[in-house]
């Protein structure tokens, strides 16, 4: 598959995906809003989260795809041999890990929200919901090692589609809260918990069907393991430090009433086109990036790593200005319904904002990063990630003793930069050069990304009394939406940003 189709195809499913998710978050605010049940519930889902980040979809992955990459150029049964290791060895450590954590939940919670101590019934149904949804770790993680097979045979679909389940999932169990009654919390936990099984089910199938059959062994470090180990270490301090930047937010956000929905709203808003472009971009490129070194291909490496980086910004940039130019207009429209207040959609607006103007950056690192691990350097990236994690930590807490719980999104913005400059440096020093096509293309996307938000602002302002009314906005947002992409692909055309038939070849060369 091309990078093109591949960036299509992890693109759109990851786009259902989002949206779909987008209509969960829809609802959860309309039922809880900014409450302290909002706040419990978005702070226990983090705990899952942020170590699936460091285990599955941080370290393991980046460290196992290259690996398993290059162990199918040896043949097939090299490959198998070499996943059935590696799922042995992440199954038992993970299960261990989770029964430990699940006991310990009321630690941990001490650690992810201190501020909810000061309010016993908060901080009680946080350790519940957190019992609730820590499991959902561990399936997760063995859903990355078999997405990471797909994509390394370059079957993306499914692995990108698994994440719908979760969606689907969240929102039947809200659904069946409010015509059932009870808790919508505990309803939204236990989704979460199914929906690891349907999502292992799901892709552990496609990779019996690829071919990729993994019979469970015993637990050992073999010499291919130690391989596995010694570039994971690395990954993982670099996964942990991202985590710990999240974790210090979601400390000083929980001495904030609301913050921490506020900020997990925002967080969805922003993450739309990050996880749209971003992960795509990232999925598509670790195993390409790997297959080309190992074949001595470091021209095609580069070639590969510019297209990406030009695909990403295309489409990234845009959106990082229609974030920051009319956030509250966004935040008012998919939110603003019952439990959530203008109010509210204020305050998410602004954080939005904040987020979109680190936006490029985020989608930057996840493009930039591949080329180090593909090159089996998972040590730079660690150290990279370390200093930005060093900057965004003071940042936030000096900040917050200023600005209030804002100070969150501009220490993460702020960092996501210096991180992406340092990423970029550094590549340079390996030969991965800017070529003609993205120095000459990089100033006419940002020109017509201008020319766009102009529109949107002056659209906005002329419709902002319209807003007041529901059903207006949803509409007055897809116009605003749809407009600015059309004026977008207009200018880009116009400045000469991008063809139609450059586009289609794209889709097609491999």
């Amino acid at each position: 598959m091309s990078l093109g189709r591949g960036f299509l195809t992890v693109g759109g499913m990851t786009l259902i995906s989002r949206m779909l998710g987008l209509g969960r978050e829809i609802i959860i605010a309309a039922t809880l809003g900014a409450t302290d049940a909002a706040d419990a519930f978005y702070a226990a889902f983090r705990m899952p989260n942020l170590f699936r980040r460091v285990f599955a979809e941080g370290a393991f992955s980046i460290a196992f795809v290259p690996l398993f990459t290059k162990s199918l150029e040896d043949g097939e049964a090299q490959a198998k041999q070499f996943g059935e290791e590696a799922l042995a060895m992440l199954a038992s450590v993970l299960f261990v890990f989770t029964l430990i954590a699940t006991i310990a939940m009321p630690v941990l919670m001490l650690l992810l929200a201190a501020g909810f101590t000061e309010e016993p019934d908060k901080y009680d149904l946080t350790v519940l919901l957190g019992r609730i949804m820590f499991p959902y770790l561990f399936l997760i993680s063995l859903t990355a090692l078999f997405s990471a097979v797909l994509n390394a045979l370059g079957k993306f679909a499914v692995a990108a589609g698994a994440p719908i389940l979760l969606n689907i999932c969240m929102i039947s169990f809200s659904l069946s809260a409010l015509a059932l009654g009870g808790r919508i919390e505990v309803w939204l936990s236990v989704g979460v918990a199914l929906s690891g099984i349907a999502q292992l089910a799901l892709v552990a199938g496609a990779a019996k069907k690829a071919g990729m059959r993994f019979a469970l062994r015993r637990p050992r470090i073999t010499p291919d393991m130690k391989r596995l180990l010694f570039l994971a270490a690395p990954a993982a301090l670099a996964g942990g430090a991202m985590q710990i930047n999240l974790m210090v937010g979601s400390i000083i956000a929980s001495f904030f009433d609301g913050a921490v929905a506020w900020l997990t709203y925002a967080d969805r808003l922003y993450q739309l086109p990050l996880g749209v472009v971003g992960i795509a971009v990232g999925i598509v490129l670790m195993p390409d990036l790997s297959r080309r070194l190992k074949q001595g291909d470091r021209a095609g490496a580069v070639g590969s790593l510019n297209r990406s980086a030009e695909f990403a910004l295309a489409l990234t940039m845009p959106a990082a200005v229609a974030l920051m130019l009319i956030p509250t207009e966004v935040a008012r429209a998919v939110f603003e319904r019952g439990a959530y207040t203008a109010f509210d959609a204020g305050q998410t607006g602004l954080a939005t904002a904040l987020f979109a103007i680190g936006l490029p950056a985020f989608v930057l690192n996840k493009t930039l990063t591949p080329a180090f691990f593909a090159d089996e350097d998972s040590k730079t990236p660690l150290r990279l990630s370390l200093w930005a994690m060093g900057i965004n930590t003071v940042l936030a807490i000096g900040g917050a003793l200023t600005v209030g719980w804002l100070a969150i999104p501009v220490a993460t913005s702020i960092a996501a930069w210096i991180n992406a400059g340092w990423l970029w440096i550094l590549l340079r020093r390996r030969g991965y050069t800017m070529d003609a096509r993205l120095v000459r293309r990089l100033p006419r996307l940002a020109g017509a990304s201008v020319v766009m938000g102009v529109a949107l602002w002056i659209s906005a302002g002329a419709v902002a009394e319209l807003f007041e009314s529901g059903f207006m906005r949803v509409l007055l947002l897809l116009v605003l939406v749809f407009g600015g992409m059309a004026v977008y692909a207009l200018a880009a055309r116009a400045l000469g940003a991008f063809t139609l038939g450059e586009l289609k070849a794209g889709l097609r060369r491999t």
